[in-house]
């Protein structure tokens, strides 16, 4: 290292970090106090860098210590803390180690400044891309907004404890005219709310913002403040009609007119979901092989679906074909352009018919106990046509095909039971939805 001992002026040291030089050069303002002047990076018009460091001996050693830039740090200013370090030196403290210290500390404070709320936003940020369906995202945020936020949003994430998770799952709301815990008024919803809260944390704790255990985690720790879901409220299922009802009523939904009819009437002869039906375009219908092949992205489970089309719902959907379709023009749309049926178009469209009680997803729980009660089919096939999962893992690596040809015939014989008249379907051309 080149020396060059003496004590600069502030005007030496600004003309002294202005000249160009060729590689780094260390200028020594005494006591261990140097300005290094780096032209390595410099082009033909661009000035030197230049840095305070405090070069000294520690366990044998030569070390380095930045006391920052020049000119952000002047050379008095650079003095002063040369006068720190070489006092931390005379008590036998590493300066380096003080500086670390230091950072440390900061980077801690820092975090404790950041909420639950924060990290929330981070974390969703950092998965929604990954997230095949839009309506999970939706579904995060406001369960967040709604029942997390109010209670703990502002809380610093670091300092979350099983008491505060306490105090979201058992945070009032309505029911009628009283207030019920959350856990006991919506079991269902309050379940996804302690998940999301313990994803959230396990995120802070992969992020360094928090240490420990999760105190949103459900065994050995919730699970012995709260009762078990199963205990608290028998579970609402979605209405449905008795199976020996059926018939009549699609009899009667073939009378009515309209898009939301034909759609609802196509989702009651595949056993599919509202969204799967409501989003369905013609690329999907394969008539002549009678098959409709919903892909993964718009599957529940994120595979894609194969679903044989009994004779009933080819000849709906044959009556409905354009002329000339567009492959990736909707099969059942709504009033805007290009725009589908709305998630209500089937609560409303049961209303008119005075059918309150009952929901569209009801009609699956339906074909369901038809297969179990009325036929032979086995459970496996009816399951595998509600494109419902597989849940024992041993299962599913050895039922890896989708059993088609069979539940082609357990199509069939659901579309005849619920009513094998046809003749006026080829008269029900939709109207507005």
């Amino acid at each position: 290292m080149a020396r060059q001992v003496q004590r600069f002026t502030a005007i030496e040291i600004e003309r002294l970090a202005k000249r160009p030089v060729e590689g780094l050069k260390y200028l020594h303002d005494g006591q261990g106090l140097y300005l290094a002047v780096d032209g390595r990076r410099a082009g033909p018009e661009a000035r030197p860098t230049a840095s305070w460091v405090f070069r000294y001996m520690m366990y044998g050693k030569a070390r380095m210590l930045g006391l920052g830039s020049y000119p952000d740090v002047p050379l008095k200013d650079a003095r002063v803390a040369a006068a720190e370090v070489r006092r931390l030196k005379a008590n036998r403290q590493d300066p380096l180690a003080v500086k670390d210290a230091a950072r440390a500390a900061r980077e801690a404070d820092a975090a404790r400044a950041v909420t639950f709320r924060l990290v929330a936003a981070d974390y969703l940020r950092a998965n929604r891309t990954q997230w095949s369906n839009a309506k999970h995202s939706a579904q995060w945020e406001t369960t967040l907004s709604t029942y997390v936020y109010p209670v703990i949003g502002d809380l610093i994430v670091g300092d979350i404890d099983t008491a505060a998770v306490l105090k979201v799952l058992r945070q009032g709301v309505a029911d009628g005219k009283r207030s019920i815990p959350l856990w006991e008024a919506r079991p269902e919803t309050a379940s996804r709310v302690r998940g999301r809260i313990e994803t959230v944390l396990d995120y802070a704790k992969v992020k360094n913002l928090r240490t420990g255990d999760n105190p949103a985690a459900w065994r050995g720790n919730l699970k012995l403040a709260l009762p078990a879901r199963s205990k608290v409220r028998s579970v609402k299922h979605h209405a449905a009609l008795a199976a020996r009802d059926i018939s009549g009523f699609l009899t009667a939904l073939r009378a009515q007119q309209g898009t939301s009819a034909r759609a609802l009437e196509f989702a009651i002869l595949t056993a599919a979901r509202t969204g799967e039906v409501l989003g369905t375009t013609w690329r999907e219908i394969d008539l002549a092989a009678g098959v409709w092949i919903i892909p993964a992205d718009r599957m529940k489970a994120g595979r894609e679906h194969r679903v044989p089309l009994s004779t009933q719902a080819k000849a709906l959907l044959t009556n409905l074909q354009p002329e000339v379709a567009d492959p990736a023009g909707l099969v059942f749309p709504g009033a805007k352009p290009g725009k589908p049926l709305s998630n209500m178009a089937f609560l409303m469209l049961l209303r008119r018919m005075k059918q309150d009680g009952v929901t569209a997803h009801g009609f699956r729980s339906t074909f369901r106990d038809w297969v179990s009660e009325s036929t032979n089919f086995p459970t496996e096939l009816a399951e595998r046509a509600l494109a419902h999962t597989v849940g024992d893992k041993t299962e599913a690596a050895y039922a890896r095909g989708d059993l088609f040809e069979k539940r082609r015939a357990l199509m069939d014989a659901w579309a005849s039971f619920a009513g094998e008249s046809t003749s006026n379907i080829s008269e029900l051309r939709p109207a507005a939805a």
